[in-house]
Formats: C-alpha cells, structure tokens, sequence
C-alpha cells in the first residue's frame, strides 16, 4: 500500500502535520496551554512554511533528479526562507509595536493580528526537519 503513495505528496504531507503538531507541543510545553487554532498559526518552532518546501526540495531532487520541477522548488523554497527571515519577521516587529502602542495609549479599537514570522533557529530547523523527512520516505519508499 505505502509503495503505491507519490513520495512528493506523502513528503508534504508529513512535513505538514508533523511540523504543525512539534510546533503545538513545543508551545504548550513553553506555556502549557493549547488552543485548537495554535494547530494552523503561523511562526514558532519549526518553521512549517521551510520544512514542506525543503522536504518537497528534497524529495523531487532524490526520485527526479535535476528536473525542472527541482529547480522550481528549490527557488521556491529560497523564497520561503528568505520571506520568513525578512519580510513576515519584519511585519510582525511592525505589529507587535503597534500592539504595545494600543495598549499604551488606551485607544478603543481591536488590536491588529501580528505574527512574529520566524528566527534563523526556526528556520534552520524547519530546513533541516524537511531535508530530514524528504530521505526518510525516499529510503522508507525504496526499501
């Protein structure tokens, strides 16, 4: 059954779910509390976001070879990266402060949403996690 599942999709599956499901236990470990939505937020240990993109990097690299399809995802994955560390990382700094501004001067609107995007540790384990995946179900595939 497991050899009739593409590598490519069970590879995103996995980086997925398990990347989401270290990322709630991690956060309830760190504040011992979980919430439903905790399942699908953004930010926080590992990055999901570099994990698919690596795995899926990973995984067409070793069943394709240099395809196009490999030099697609891996420019994909550069960007995800780089969006991570840079642009999603900055605009939650940007909301965080606009947060602490809300509060501070007491104004009678909802507080915007921020997502802090992520650290280079949480990008490098999400980088590492796909990779990681990606050999696991080529050699669990094969064997």
């Amino acid at each position: 059954m497991i050899d009739k599942i593409n590598p490519i999709f069970l590879t995103l599956i996995i980086t997925v779910v398990l990347g989401q499901l270290i990322k709630v236990i991690i956060f309830y470990i760190k504040s011992k509390r979980t919430h439903l939505k905790d399942f699908v937020a953004t930010g926080g240990m590992p990055s999901t976001h570099c994990a698919t993109t690596a795995g899926l990097s990973t995984i067409i690299y070793l069943t394709e070879g240099t395809t196009t399809a490999f030099y697609i995802a891996l420019a994909l994955t550069v960007i995800i990266i780089v969006d991570a560390l840079g642009v999603r990382r900055t605009a939650g700094e940007e909301g965080q402060i606009l947060h602490q501004l809300v509060k501070k001067t007491k104004l009678k609107i909802r507080e915007p949403y921020y997502s802090m995007g992520h650290t280079p540790s949480q990008v490098i384990a999400g980088l590492i996690f796909g990779v990681v995946v990606g050999i696991v179900v080529n050699c669990g595939l094969r064997y």
